[in-house]
């Protein structure tokens, strides 16, 4: 081959991340998570209203005000984390990228369209327990969590759900 002919070959894209690295990834990324969530509902403690010895459930309005808190620091997190090449630590510490599928980086966009559909998942848990619950198999729904992670069992590229949709790749780094 001419040296013309083999700079017109595109770039090799890079291997993506064993299914096993990428779920040991998911197991540390739930920690963080959960520190960043706890931190997240001190900030909308205040909107517990006082009770004493007794636990008192905030209204309506409170409960929607401490999700949208929690959703949007977990979604600021992410996005941030996943867009213009950088990773969150867990990715970091197992040596995993996130690209789009065409190798190119990621950008906010599509970082937070990964995002929500990371949320299909606990999406179709709560209606399956909705659905299940009058039947006392409520408990069930819980499967339904894991979702996303399954689908990359049966994928044939062993994407997650929320990447194969994102069009995104988690890759070896």
């Amino acid at each position: 081959m001419s040296a013309a002919a083999t700079s017109a070959l595109p770039p090799a894209l890079p291997a993506d991340a064993p299914l096993a690295r990428r779920i040991a990834s998911l197991a540390y990324e739930a920690m963080i998570l959960c520190a960043l969530l706890l931190i997240a509902g001190f900030v909308t403690l205040p909107l517990v209203p006082p009770g004493g010895e007794v636990l008192r459930i905030p209204d309506a309005p409170a409960r929607a005000l401490s999700l949208a808190v929690i959703f949007g620091a977990s979604a600021a997190y992410f996005v941030v984390s996943w867009s213009n090449g950088r990773r969150t630590l867990p990715m970091k510490t197992w040596h995993i990228g996130l690209v789009r599928r065409d190798g190119g980086i990621v950008d906010r966009r599509t970082a937070f369209t990964r995002y929500l559909c990371g949320w299909i998942g606990p999406a179709l848990a709560l209606a399956g327990y909705f659905a299940l619950r009058p039947a006392g198999a409520g408990p069930w729904a819980l499967v339904l969590l894991a979702f996303n992670f399954l689908w990359g069992f049966a994928d044939p590229d062993r994407q997650f759900l929320h990447d194969r949709m994102a069009g995104t790749r988690l890759i070896e780094r």
